[in-house]
């Protein structure tokens, strides 16, 4: 007990240092028996030391969603998100007035097919104009994700009130029959948990990087803006989902645009085949031959490189209720880290915590667990 009580005073008199420095130092004036693991001990256990140098709660990696192997049609999972603000001009005049508008980029889940719309604010109404049109032009989800944005929330309240408006009105009794089945379920990330919405923040950074590339940081006109988008959209589903062969014979690459209309978006037309005499079973029969050829590709190749991962040997602990955290944030230096007690914990179907509810001294919080950093206090020997 008095070697703890000694390095304890000695890593605070020393302002925190490092291992090298607290046993270069204890070592001045005493000897004592394993003391480098005294030493590392102390400073591990250290809760000013932890706010600075320790790592996060990370938690263990999951399987792969059930969305990415749902053999469905496209868009019936979605993720959706806004990127910009993009300046856009009222007229093509050199001073003309110019104003903000963004992006809203979706992604199916299954099969990465991007569909990418112009909105012109960052409003629940201007938002519902742009999912209105991609339901109309991809058909309606059966579920989608999004962050915790307000424009995100107020849609997603005002679609929930809207089919509970359908169910109670007697005036529109039939509508809501044929309507009710269609509820859309939202589900949204935690806050500041980018991480959970990879699949649409891969989507942003593409389209962002052939925007810029080719048409530079500009003001164009709005029907300027949406044919760039529809051509970078045709693009990115375009795009190979494996790596293309060398081998000549080899069938083509594997697309988004082979799920949307059978081939790539940017291939050229075909000619003109309709005075080919063919009967229309064996017609429609040849086509649904060919949209299954397209999904057992997809099982047999896209599918089998998502098993390729890197293993995790160690199960990191879950976050428990009454757990010390220190909550980080990219805009403030570690000493300004507030602090916070778990106060209730949200496991997954696979019981890991990865998302957590804190109490700080502003009120309540709801952070994911790889954004905190647990304080030492329940480890055996606390610090100072």
């Amino acid at each position: 007990h008095f070697s703890l009580l000694l390095v304890r005073h000695l890593h605070a008199s020393n302002h925190h240092a490092g291992p090298s420095i607290l046993l270069a130092t204890l070592r001045l004036n005493y000897w004592m028996p394993r003391a480098r693991n005294l030493v590392r001990s102390v400073r591990h256990r250290c809760i000013i030391c932890s706010r600075f140098s320790k790592g996060f709660a990370a938690p263990f990696m999951g399987d792969l969603p059930v969305s990415r192997f749902a053999g469905v049609r496209p868009f019936l999972i979605s993720g959706v998100d806004f990127a910009g603000p993009f300046l856009c001009r009222e007229t093509s005049r050199r001073k003309a007035f110019t104003h903000k508008c963004y992006l809203s980029i979706f992604v199916c889940m299954s099969s990465r097919a991007y569909h990418l719309e112009l909105v012109t604010s960052l409003t629940v109404e201007a938002f519902l104009d742009a999912f209105s049109r991609f339901t109309a032009r991809r058909g309606i989800p059966a579920r989608m994700m999004s962050d915790c944005g307000t424009n995100f929330v107020g849609t997603a309240n005002y679609l929930h009130e809207l089919q509970e408006w359908l169910k109670t009105q007697e005036t529109q009794a039939s509508i809501a029959d044929s309507t009710a089945h269609l509820g859309i379920k939202w589900s949204f990330n935690p806050p500041a948990a980018p991480h959970f919405g990879g699949g649409w923040e891969v989507g942003v950074k593409s389209v962002k990087n052939l925007l810029y590339k080719t048409f530079g940081n500009h003001a164009y006109t709005q029907d300027e803006l949406s044919t760039m988008f529809v051509k970078i959209e045709g693009v990115l589903n375009s795009r190979p989902l494996q790596p293309i062969s060398d081998s000549p014979d080899d069938p083509e690459a594997l697309t988004p645009g082979h799920f949307i209309i059978g081939q790539p978006l940017n291939t050229l037309p075909e000619p003109d085949l309709s005075d080919v005499p063919s009967n229309r079973l064996s017609r429609w029969q040849l086509i649904r031959e060919r949209v299954q050829h397209f999904w057992s590709r997809w099982r047999n190749e896209y599918l089998s490189s998502l098993q390729t991962r890197n293993k995790w040997l160690n199960r990191p602990d879950n976050l428990k209720v009454g757990d010390l955290v220190f909550i980080t944030d990219v805009n403030t230096p570690p000493s300004c880290w507030p602090m916070g007690r778990v106060l209730e914990v949200h496991p997954g179907q696979d019981k890991i915590v990865r998302v957590v509810t804190l109490k700080t001294q502003k009120g309540k919080l709801k952070r994911p667990s790889a954004k905190l950093i647990p304080l030492p206090t329940n480890e055996r020997g606390s610090s100072l």
